[in-house]
């Protein structure tokens, strides 16, 4: 197979199992890989699919002034490169429109990235479309390698029409993970054959399946809370502020316990809240964890929600990963009809959905399931069932190799 060098916009990073997953599930698979990102990494912690991951991993300078003697010497290096005049007229082409130290930034790491290729390299995957797929389209250019890319949510959604079109007329294949997202690419393409749908497989495996008995509890008993378990960064798409309305309104009847796992700017601004709200003491922050401590979690739980909203600066989730993680494991999830997340969830038959932006909705949902704990049990069975025979993470791994196949003749024919 192809030497393939993957572009990463950080790499570890514990927001970002799926593509760790994805990563070790093509290198089982036989795929030889490289990986390359533009940021070190930040969380202090690691899943232990990342150290299971065998590719090296190289890092390119994040500030170009940084690292300017790199940068220096990468552009010397690629001055004889024929790639290097259409690299540079793209990026001019680009600047016009974006006129931003970023979009120099990624013309410096593409330059770095060009100069300093991994010998044997015939391949470049970008994940996520906005700026690791600028660095690679133009590292592209310059090294005569053709790409290919993953685009998922946020970098969909927050993208500008002109970039994604170019991007999606450049590139291979586009493969995006939800339906929503497949579609607003394919309106864009020149070439809609380009655009491929491939949901994020969970390894079933590695989580293994709960056994246990999940509760009894009602809400109703002192001393016996019913848990109500979110993953998350606290970033605005994500919705805690309106879930903490939500608990809010359980509150004077309902005998809950909230557990949130996550970093994210807003932390604080979210405690501040809680507090305000009079619920700082039934919640239980408990900051980044690493996979094998939210998967105990999952088991521990009672319910788990997410109150997905599209943010001001149109910023989404596609199909969060943690609510296949949570399915996975028969807990029930409560969620809302934001991008893919109906795509996993339909409501009354393996989870709960409702509107977002809606405290008083979710409260009620929420409510629901707190004094029924069959209709929790029954929704989660049905759940991990739908998780197990659609969501196989084998499923997605042997999709992607026969695209990357697919791409690769068609590249030889050409």
């Amino acid at each position: 197979m192809k030497k393939t060098v993957v572009v990463l916009k950080g790499y570890p990073r514990l927001s970002e199992t799926f593509i760790a997953q994805e990563l070790l599930g093509l290198e089982r698979a036989g795929m030889s890989l490289e990986l390359v990102a533009l940021r070190r990494p930040t969380d202090r912690k690691r899943h232990p699919v990342h150290d299971e991951i065998v590719a090296p991993v190289t890092y390119l300078p994040e500030y170009l002034h940084d690292d300017y003697g790199r940068v220096l010497r990468s552009f010397l290096r690629c001055l004889l490169r024929p790639g290097l005049i259409g690299a540079l007229v793209a990026f001019l082409r680009d600047l016009r429109k974006d006129r931003s130290r970023n979009r120099v930034r990624r013309l410096g790491q593409a330059l770095v990235l060009a100069a300093e290729m991994p010998p044997g390299a015939r391949w470049l995957h970008a994940h996520f479309i906005h700026t690791p797929a600028s660095v690679t389209s133009y590292a592209s250019l310059i090294a005569g390698v053709p790409w290919s890319c993953s685009a998922h949510a946020k970098d969909i959604w927050t993208s500008p029409d002109w970039d994604l079109r170019r991007k999606l007329d450049e590139a291979r294949g586009v493969v995006t993970c939800t339906k929503a997202g497949y579609d607003h690419l394919r309106t864009l393409a020149g070439d809609p054959v380009r655009v491929h749908l491939s949901y994020h497989g969970l390894d079933l495996q590695r989580f293994g399946h709960f056994d246990g008995a999940r509760s009894q509890r009602d809400g109703t008993r002192p001393g016996e809370p019913v848990v109500i378990l979110s993953v998350g960064r606290a970033v605005p798409k994500k919705g805690y502020d309106v879930l903490l309305q939500a608990l809010a309104l359980l509150k004077p009847e309902v005998g809950f316990r909230f557990v949130h796992v996550g970093g994210g700017e807003d932390l604080a601004t979210l405690k501040d809240l809680s507090i305000s709200l009079s619920l700082d003491d039934r919640i239980e922050w408990k900051g980044p964890l690493a996979q094998g401590d939210i998967l105990k979690l999952y088991r521990e739980a009672d319910i788990f929600t997410l109150a997905c909203r599209i943010s001001e600066d149109g910023d989404r989730d596609g199909l969060p990963n943690v609510l296949v993680e949570a399915s996975s494991q028969a807990l029930v999830c409560v969620s809302t009809d934001v991008s893919g997340i109906p795509e996993l969830l339909q409501d009354g038959e393996n989870g709960l959905i409702v509107p977002p932006e809606d405290p008083v909705a979710l409260a009620a949902a929420l409510k629901r399931l707190v004094g029924n704990p069959g209709l929790r049990h029954r929704l989660g069975a049905a759940a991990e069932w739908r998780v197990r025979q659609h969501f196989d993470h084998l499923s997605s791994i042997k999709q992607l190799l026969a695209l990357f196949r697919s791409d690769w003749r068609s590249e030889t024919r050409s």
